[in-house]
């Protein structure tokens, strides 16, 4: 499960591109991917018309979507987590049923090679996505190119788990 604020951009905007990466990797009948937030206040909408406009865009399909906040129950039966804040992390880890399910929340950007290595960061906000709803199009560029630099691993952090 990828985790943002409202569930309308960044979470959405992961959650298709994973879904794009399992299926390419011949994971998608093993996998579920999917998204939420850890705010209520998009409640029922739909993807960001720029973050699907983005996605389209970049050979995306973007499927209807319904933002909800995520749940207690939804953090304790998901094997992954991934965070696209330090905020949304701490929020899940607070919100986690037990020390189990708080260990599965990750930052998403910990898996792009590029980015700071999380034992190396002083905050883990070195690893936040950025978030494009106050800003343009070259701000949803930018966030899902920050997505797509770690969806590999991703896929490859699923792979081993999965054995």
């Amino acid at each position: 499960m990828t985790v943002c604020t409202g569930n309308i951009c960044r979470s959405p905007m992961a959650e298709v591109v994973l879904r794009d990466r399992f299926r390419a990797a011949g994971l998608d009948e093993r996998v579920v991917v999917d998204s939420s937030g850890i705010s209520d206040e998009e409640h029922g909408n739909p993807v960001d018309p720029r973050a699907a406009s983005v996605l389209r865009e970049h050979g995306y399909e973007v499927p209807r979507h319904r933002a909800h906040q995520v749940t207690r129950e939804e953090i304790a039966h998901r094997d992954l987590l991934l965070a696209m804040t330090s905020r949304h992390a701490r929020w899940l880890r607070t919100q986690a049923p037990d020390e189990a399910s708080a260990d599965r929340v990750r930052m998403y950007r910990s898996f792009d090679p590029s980015a700071p290595d999380v034992d190396t960061v002083a905050d883990e906000s070195d690893l936040d996505i950025d978030d494009p709803w106050y800003g343009g199009r070259e701000d949803f560029e930018r966030t899902l190119a920050q997505v797509e630099a770690a969806a590999d691993e991703v896929v490859q952090h699923v792979r081993r788990l999965l054995g």
